[in-house]
């Protein structure tokens, strides 16, 4: 068993907080260092009240899903002797009401482009290189979120 963790820390600084109108701004830490700005989405809370600049919760969502599936695509491409040159994921999340009526993150679409140097895999070969990692992905078996992927030549 792994613990992974995260500090999310915000301040009122100053506002009144009780007439709902305070910023959403806060910051993300995490162990190795980094520091990320986040924010609530602009989509659900208006600016200035959130920081259109930052990450927010549902950008994170989708950028997670779509860098585990990256981490497992290279590892098992690699173990195949495929050489991967690049990978760019311009990944998509929709926001709606699911089943149960309420907001959810009901659809990830991962689009990833991949370039290899060398023998590359067949169409066969690489939508198989792309189920396994999706089969793998930690995140995406933790979730109940509809994930595709649908890789782009």
């Amino acid at each position: 068993m792994s613990e992974y963790t995260a500090t999310v820390s915000w301040q009122r600084l100053g506002a009144v907080f009780t007439d709902n109108k305070y910023s959403r701004a806060h910051e993300w830490r995490f162990d190795g260092g980094t520091v990320v700005p986040a924010s609530s989405s602009p989509h659900v809370v208006r600016v200035p009240l959130s920081d259109p600049t930052a990450v927010d919760p549902e950008e994170a969502f989708v950028a997670a899903l779509a860098s585990c599936h990256m981490l497992f695509f290279l590892s098992f491409a690699a173990q195949q002797g495929f050489v991967v040159d690049s990978y760019e994921d311009q990944a998509v999340g929709v926001l709606a009401k699911n089943d149960e009526g309420k907001m959810a993150m009901t659809v990830v679409t991962l689009r990833p482009k991949v370039v290899f140097s060398g023998r590359a895999p067949s169409a066969e070969q690489l939508a198989e290189l792309h189920h396994r990692s999706h089969a793998e992905c930690f995140i995406a078996s933790s979730v109940k979120t509809d994930v595709r992927c649908e890789p782009v030549a």
